[in-house]
């Protein structure tokens, strides 16, 4: 198993070559110089790179900023504005995003002569056009929720975007770093309609792109009018998904690959014995069963109840992780300055079958279809959770697999019974905001519970953190009883490399920044 006590790096360690981890934007074995290549960056060659999921669509909307929704293919194509290492925003194209009154305004300052790779300009008018298409309920954006929190927006120069709330989010920096409005897309090329975008994606980012075969491979070449030379390090990057978490990491350690985006506590800790370079953000929160409460069975507060207290959390680490996990069981981490020792579920076998069999006597013996990501890790929860129910009686459970790429519809189908998803993260805000509040569309188990929503607008207002520490017992009070979600297990966002593989830099929710990429030939 992954030594807990390796899992954590100074704030200087974590500064110098990792964005995410218990340095807040990061943290990770990689981040060490004597775990993987050492030395200063090498510059050329060809980087190839194992994700976990294929792109629908290179659309900046569509894409999801996280580990496990190829992150790593918009920050190669359209940049950042800004990151998170060592629990700061460090900022990128954008030179300042500030708030003179709590979060009720924002101003965001752009560097100047910014470029798109087609050599046209990146200015504030860009931004304002890829964060107003963001929040329009007319595109398919995966980040709409965040993007909604804004109510208006105006340019105020050709760098100088000034962007009015909803209501005061003064976190709001983290809405924007951990979503795909970090990346900004040229209207021009966006205009142009969807084909026409994915055959030729216009960002300012390290890579552009050379050729995509779907289902197949992604290839991206140097940017020469990338803002920050002599980056990228790389002249040249291969993207292939491995679904499958055995041969991701045997893909790796054969050198097949170079990098390989990871999410498996396993191939993690296969890494750590083989010495391979890793790097883990440990956060609060983690994986999470979604429960649809909008509709039956999931509606009635008794199906949820009964599927939290029937699983076993530690046999279904064992099951699905080999006991590498560490199992979520209360909302914060103990190093968190809001941790409550609130049980989020408690097993309970014999509340369980009660509740299972009143359900029964009412006509509505429990049953429903767990809807599955095909990756390994996806169809071992799925499968572990329906052998678990199968020793309850009144309850039966049917696995359906879908494609990764299908996650950010059922935000707008709602058209699922119960499906895995996830809220970790190093701030709270305003990450359990758009899981959890009922005006929310992220919000996928559909709950509107107003003292839930109340916990969670006092503590984006509060301004101490014992106040913040009291709304969130609020919240976990609420979580536990209501139980829209249930925890499973602790994210694993990382990624894994060769031992000559260097720069292995996260941000946000496990964002893989390329451009810090290098190899030692």
């Amino acid at each position: 198993m992954i030594p807990k006590t390796r899992l954590l790096v100074t704030a200087a360690v974590c500064c110098a070559t990792l964005a995410l981890g218990a340095c807040g934007g990061g943290g990770g074995r990689g981040a060490d110089p004597s775990s993987g290549a050492s030395g200063e960056p090498v510059a050329g060659g060809e980087g190839r790179i194992l994700t976990l999921s294929d792109p629908r669509s290179l659309d900046p909307a569509a894409l999801g900023n996280a580990f496990a929704t190829t992150a790593v293919v918009g920050n190669a194509l359209y940049g950042t504005l800004m990151t998170d290492p060592a629990g700061k925003i460090q900022y990128s194209m954008a030179e300042s995003f500030q708030t003179a009154d709590a979060g009720a305004t924002f101003e965001l300052k752009l560097r100047p002569g910014l470029m798109f790779s087609d050599g046209t300009p990146l200015g504030a008018e860009a931004v304002k056009f890829n964060w107003d298409r963001l929040r329009n309920p007319a595109t398919a954006a995966i980040s709409r929720s965040e993007a909604s929190m804004i109510a208006s927006s105006e340019t105020v120069d050709d760098t100088t975007l000034k962007i009015t709330m909803v209501a005061p989010v003064p976190k709001y920096a983290q809405a924007v770093l951990t979503s795909s409005m970090n990346w900004i897309a040229s209207p021009t090329a966006l205009r142009k309609g969807a084909a026409a975008f994915d055959a030729d994606p216009i960002g300012a980012g390290p890579f552009t792109l050379k050729s995509w075969t779907r289902q197949a491979a992604m290839e991206l070449v140097k940017n020469p009018r990338y803002w920050d030379a002599p980056k990228p390090h790389l002249d040249r990057l291969t993207l292939r998904a491995a679904l499958d978490s055995g041969q991701r990491y045997n893909t790796v350690l054969t050198g097949g690959a170079d990098v390989a985006v990871e999410s498996s506590w396993v191939n993690l800790d296969k890494a750590e014995q083989a010495g391979l370079p890793t790097n883990l953000i440990p956060t609060s929160g983690g994986i999470f069963m979604a429960l649809n409460t909008r509709r039956a069975p999931f509606d009635d507060i008794r199906a949820r109840q009964a599927l939290a207290a029937a699983i076993d959390i530690d046999a279904f680490n064992q099951a699905v992780y080999s006991g590498t996990s560490e199992p979520v069981n209360t909302l914060f981490s103990k190093s968190s300055p809001y941790y409550s020792d609130t049980p989020l579920a408690t097993t309970d076998r014999a509340r369980a079958q009660r509740l299972l069999d009143e359900l029964a006597a009412d006509g509505k013996p429990l049953s429903f279809v767990f809807s599955s990501v095909p990756t390994t890790d996806g169809k071992a929860i799925a499968e572990n959770i329906q052998a678990q129910l199968s020793s309850f009686t009144n309850v039966s459970v049917k696995i359906k697999l879908i494609e990764v790429t299908e996650l950010a519809a059922l935000r707008t189908t709602h058209d699922f019974d119960v499906i895995v998803s996830s809220a970790f993260f190093q701030d709270p805000e305003p990450r359990l905001w758009t899981t959890f509040h009922g005006s929310s569309a992220a919000n996928l188990s559909g709950l509107d519970d107003p003292a839930l929503d109340e916990s969670l607008a006092t503590a984006r207002t509060a301004t101490s953190d014992l106040e913040r520490k009291a709304a969130y017992e609020t919240l976990q009070e609420r979580l536990a009883e209501l139980t829209p979600v249930v925890f499973l297990a602790q994210a694993a966002p990382s990624a894994v490399s060769s031992k000559n593989v260097g720069g292995l830099v996260q941000y946000g929710l496990g964002s893989l920044l390329p451009e810090e990429l290098w190899i030692q030939h």
